[in-house]
């Protein structure tokens, strides 16, 4: 990656309806805070996608301002990921990632079924997790212009 390539982070489940989602939007306010646009490529994905994203997230993104209710979940590929700088699976996923990866597993628990409570704990979670990633693998590049972002509304 040369310094003008968008460092790319991906955000990876089995069914890109939650744990994936909320990264997804986190990630999305993380470039528009922190001025990065032009800096991220952003992408979103599961192994075997649901048909929509789980009601329950959608409710819990909303009490932060974080509207996730029209992204449809989309598969994603080895192939696909291992384009990407960092890749964060959710603690379920199977995929196979080159060396040149760097991979995080951090292992949430899956809110689907879950109380409003404890989404909100996961959510939160996963809030702290992506900043801190953004920490991590961009610090030296905020205040650049546009961002790509691949995924959560195709």
């Amino acid at each position: 990656m040369s310094e003008d390539d968008p460092v790319k982070l991906a955000f990876v489940c089995v069914q890109n309806a939650g744990r994936s989602q909320m990264s997804y939007a986190f990630a999305e306010r993380e470039v528009e805070r922190r001025g990065l646009e032009g800096r991220v490529e952003l992408l979103t994905g599961g192994t075997h996608p649901a048909d929509h994203v789980h009601e329950e997230v959608v409710d819990t993104m909303a009490e932060v301002g974080l509207d996730v209710s029209g992204r449809t979940p989309r598969e994603v590929t080895d192939a696909e990921l291992n384009e990407y700088d960092y890749v964060a699976t959710m603690g379920c996923s199977t995929i196979s990632l080159s060396d040149s990866v760097e991979a995080r597993d951090w292992a949430l628990a899956d809110p689907d079924g879950k109380s409003p409570e404890e989404v909100a704990a996961i959510r939160d979670e996963i809030e702290s997790k992506v900043v801190a990633l953004f920490d991590e693998a961009l610090g030296e590049y905020e205040g650049d212009a546009s961002a790509n972002t691949t995924g959560a509304d195709e």
